[in-house]
Parts: C-alpha cells; sequence; structure tokens
C-alpha cells in the first residue's frame, strides 16, 4: 500500500487524495519528529513559568483573560475539546474527514504548534487503522478553523465519543481504539487547542472538489462537442488562432479539447436542407469562453490550495526562537473565497449544458431531429423529462453559487466577530459538483442518442468511441420510452468515474 510520509514542509494534494480517498498509510519524517519534540521543549519552559500565555496557561476565546493554574491545565485541555465537540446534522462524508485528520496532523507534524510526538503518532495510528470519528454537518464558522469538525476528531484521539471503524460500523471510540491497540492520549498545555485551530476541513474539501472537476471540466468539453456534431454546428470556431487573440489559457485548453473530439466527423458543418447557418447559438459557438474561464478559475483556486498545503495553521504558533505568538493565520477567507468561485464556475459550466441540451430537444432549434428525440413524438415523450431533471439540478447550482463567504455572523462574545463561512462554502461546493456531474451526464444521454438519429452521416471516431463504450455501460439509445432513472443513474457513474474521459481519450490522447 502507498505510504504518505509527513515532514515539516506541508503535504501536496495528490498525498491528501491519496489518504483520504485510497486510504493510504501516513508515516511521520524524522525531521517532524524532532521538530515537534523542539517546539514541545519551547512550550513546557513557558508553562513553568508564573506568566500567563494564551493557549499554554489561559483560557480561550473570549475567556483568553483567566490564567489557569498548573493542576487545572490538563483539565482545561480535556474541556476544550469536549465542549467544541458540539456538532450537529448528518454525518459528513469518510473522506472528508479523513482528509481533516490528515490536514490537522500536517500542520502538527509542522513544529510550530507545539504538540507533542506521541500525540501526532496517535493521529497518524487513527489514520492507518481506518478509524474516522464521526463529524457532523454543521459547527463550524470557517473561524478560528473549523473548530467543531475537528474537535469531533480530537474527541477520538481522547478516546471518547463516537467513531466508525474500516468496517463501517459506528461504535465507541474507546472500543475501537482498544481493539487496534491505540492507547488514548491526554492532553497537555496547548494540545488541545493545536488540534482544534484549522482551516483543514475546507481545505480537504477544496483538494477533493478540484480532482473532480479537473475531471468534470474535460467531460464537459467531450459533451460540448458531442452537441456540436448532433446540431451539425461548426468547429471552426475552434480554431487555434482564434484563441490565440484571446490568449487566455482555459479557453485555449477547452477549444483544443473539442477539437481534438471532433476531428475527423461527418456531421460538422452540415446544414438542414442546405440552409446556410452563419453562426451557431451562443451554448455551442462559446462553450470553449465558458469552460475556460472556470479553468482558469481552477488554476486560481490551486494556487490558494498548494499556498495553504505549505502552510502552519494554528493560534498561537511556536516560532523558531522561541516566542509563541497569537495571530490570525486560521481565518479561513483565503480557501472560502476561492471555494464559493468555483461554485460559481460550476453552476455557469452546468448552465451552459443545459442550454445545449434544450436545443437539441426542440425540433425548431435541432436542424431536423425528432422533438425531444423521441421515436414516435406525442405517443413518446422521449428525452422531455430527463431535461426537466437537468434544469432542476441547474437552479439548484445557481442557488449554490450564492457566496456563503459573503456572509459573517459574530460569535464567542464578538471575540471572534467576523469569521469566514469557508466550512459552508465547502460545503455547498460538494453538492454542486455532484450536481454538475449529472447535468454533464443527461447532456452525454441527450447527445449520444440524437447522434445516432442523424442517420447517413457518421460521426468522429473519439464520438463513436464513447458512443459505443457508454451503450455498453447499459445506456441505451434510440427507440420508444422506457424507464429513464436507471440509464440516467448508468450516465451519471458513467461520468463520474472518469469513463468518458477515458473512453475519448483512447481516441484523442490525453486532453488538457
Amino acid at each position: 500500500m502507498h505510504t504518505v510520509v509527513v515532514g515539516t514542509s506541508g503535504v501536496t494534494a495528490s498525498d491528501v487524495l491519496a489518504v483520504a480517498r485510497d486510504g493510504a498509510r501516513v508515516e511521520l519524517a524524522g525531521e517532524a519528529v524532532a521538530a515537534l519534540a523542539a517546539a514541545r521543549e519551547i512550550v513546557d519552559a513557558l508553562a513553568a513559568k508564573p506568566d500567563p500565555v494564551y493557549g499554554v496557561s489561559t483560557g480561550f476565546g473570549a475567556l483568553a483573560t483567566r490564567h489557569i493554574s498548573q493542576e487545572l491545565r490538563t483539565q482545561l485541555q480535556r474541556n476544550i475539546v469536549r465542549s467544541h465537540a458540539a456538532g450537529m446534522g448528518p454525518r459528513v462524508e469518510r473522506e472528508v474527514v479523513r482528509a481533516l485528520m490528515f490536514l490537522r496532523l500536517k500542520t502538527v507534524c509542522s513544529g510550530h504548534t507545539g504538540v507533542r510526538p506521541e500525540v501526532a503518532q496517535t493521529m497518524a495510528d487513527l489514520l492507518n487503522a481506518g478509524i474516522t470519528p464521526v463529524v457532523h454537518e454543521y459547527g463550524s464558522l470557517g473561524c478560528s478553523g473549523d473548530l467543531a469538525p475537528l474537535s469531533h476528531c480530537a474527541l477520538t484521539l481522547m478516546g471518547e465519543g463516537e467513531a466508525e471503524g474500516p468496517d463501517g460500523t459506528v461504535r465507541p471510540a474507546a472500543e475501537l481504539l482498544a481493539e487496534h491497540g491505540i492507547e488514548p492520549v491526554e492532553l497537555r498545555e496547548k494540545e488541545g487547542l493545536a488540534l482544534l485551530n484549522g482551516t483543514d476541513g475546507m481545505l480537504g474539501m477544496l483538494v477533493m472538489a478540484l480532482a473532480d472537476l479537473d475531471t468534470l471540466y474535460k467531460s464537459a468539453d467531450i459533451t460540448a462537442a458531442l452537441s456540436l456534431e448532433a446540431l451539425l454546428g461548426t468547429e471552426k470556431v475552434l480554431a487555434p488562432e482564434l484563441h490565440a487573440i484571446r490568449p487566455h489559457p482555459g479557453q485555449g485548453a477547452a477549444a483544443a479539447n473539442m477539437l481534438a473530439v471532433l476531428k475527423g466527423s461527418g456531421l460538422t458543418g452540415h446544414h438542414q436542407d442546405d440552409a446556410p447557418r452563419v453562426q451557431d447559438a451562443y451554448s455551442v459557438r462559446c462553450a470553449p469562453q465558458v469552460a475556460g474561464a472556470g479553468r482558469d478559475t481552477m488554476a486560481h483556486a490551486r494556487l490558494v490550495a498548494d499556498r495553504e498545503l505549505a502552510s502552519a495553521v494554528d493560534n498561537p504558533v511556536v516560532l523558531p526562537d522561541g516566542r509563541v505568538e497569537s495571530n490570525g493565520n486560521f481565518h479561513g477567507a483565503p480557501v472560502a473565497y476561492v471555494l464559493d468561485f468555483l461554485a460559481i464556475a460550476a453552476a455557469d459550466l452546468a448552465s451552459i449544458a443545459e442550454r445545449r441540451t434544450d436545443r437539441l430537444l426542440d425540433k425548431n432549434r435541432s436542424h431536423g431531429l425528432p422533438p425531444f428525440l423521441a421515436d414516435d413524438a406525442g405517443v413518446d415523450s422521449g428525452l422531455m423529462i430527463a431535461q426537466y431533471t437537468q434544469a432542476a439540478l441547474v437552479s439548484e447550482m445557481k442557488r449554490l453559487a450564492v457566496p456563503a463567504s459573503a456572509d459573517s455572523i459574530p460569535s464567542s462574545a464578538m471575540q471572534e466577530d467576523h469569521v469566514s463561512m469557508g466550512w459552508s462554502a465547502a460545503r455547498k461546493l460538494r453538492t454542486a459538483v455532484d450536481n454538475l456531474t449529472r447535468v454533464i451526464a443527461v447532456e452525454l444521454y441527450a447527445a449520444t442518442r440524437a447522434i445516432e438519429l442523424r442517420e447517413g452521416l457518421s460521426p468522429a471516431p473519439a464520438s463513436q468511441a464513447v458512443i459505443e463504450a457508454v451503450r455498453a455501460v447499459g445506456v441505451q439509445g434510440p427507440g420508444p420510452d422506457r424507464f429513464l432513472a436507471p440509464d440516467l443513474a448508468a450516465a451519471d457513474a458513467f461520468v463520474r468515474e472518469g469513463r468518458l474521459v477515458a473512453a475519448a481519450e483512447a481516441v484523442t490522447g490525453p486532453l488538457r
């Protein structure tokens, strides 16, 4: 099994995906263990002094003015975890919790948190044992980081609360730790606070969304090309020289992908009844511009994610010169903004895909295709309601595109008087990504059927490969009305699992 080694300088997006989704093992680098020990010496020295130090010998948030005596500090750290583990609502997904835990471990291993090496090792042990704390949907305002979600993870480290075992069963955490020979940790000065104070949940969801969107944007280029073919559109608008004079890199990549898929098509450039068509509709002609803008948004989001993956997010932090300083680096604004940007881009990509689907189904705009791609229009409804479903998904995505990061709600007796809402931005982006997958699946279903209805005209080899692959998984072609939900579910899985991209790339080579 693949092993991810965590050092002092952060981790990569591929590391996060390996641990969160593929169950990769986690090891601590020697440099990380040394950095943890050195930072802990600084915290222990400060804890022994009579002067109050935030997070070491004081309360937290609005209660930071109280100096805590040494005999109460273990209780203080235990209490902050218990009291902050106050999430509510449905459980979040296992991959999100694993990403959350791994990214907190990443910051702990930076040597800037003051956590003992044995606490970090226990965090790695939990991940390696497949023990996943129960984390709830609601509880994070994205500042000071993802407090409630991280607290539920820290609670499991202490052997308290509930967690999911490797078999998927939720049980008391103490039982699961005992079964795997993991000793619960007794938190000391600063450790409870250090386990709770980060943007790890929203960052993990950003990394996973970017991975999914990378596949979905390629998928959308493929379905846009299929729709262009089915509508007898022109590929001339995809010429590289046209996109070179407006040199947005994402736009050029999208156009190149569509052109690669359409290579060798016998459908493009034809016109119904030889009536010349000067221009295709915007939803066809401007597909690279819209998909390209989303790609460029993703490039910015990756830049933010990479910076955050290299960051040590905690408050206070231990500095190499021995200072322990309060800061505001836990604020989720940088991550929250790009999560919202991506939701906007995804909604627009879904919107333009739905417009192409609607055009395929409308006999007045489809250039000779039967109404709703029905076998016997009137007796058969064809894909009429499949487009309704697609439209409902798009409508929800538009609501999800409303920025969470534009909101702020004060907390902690006005000490935390401006928050990022980054966790909420991440949660709605996950829903948007799911819906985008379904929207693309419906366009795929409609476009492949429409191409097959163009008798006597041959699609591009890549398009034909896609049609054959999607038919092989149970997505049926033209014919009388049938129960559509299974076909749509199969198309959804075909897109979600990356098989659409794989089918096209088997002919085109790697798409951009």
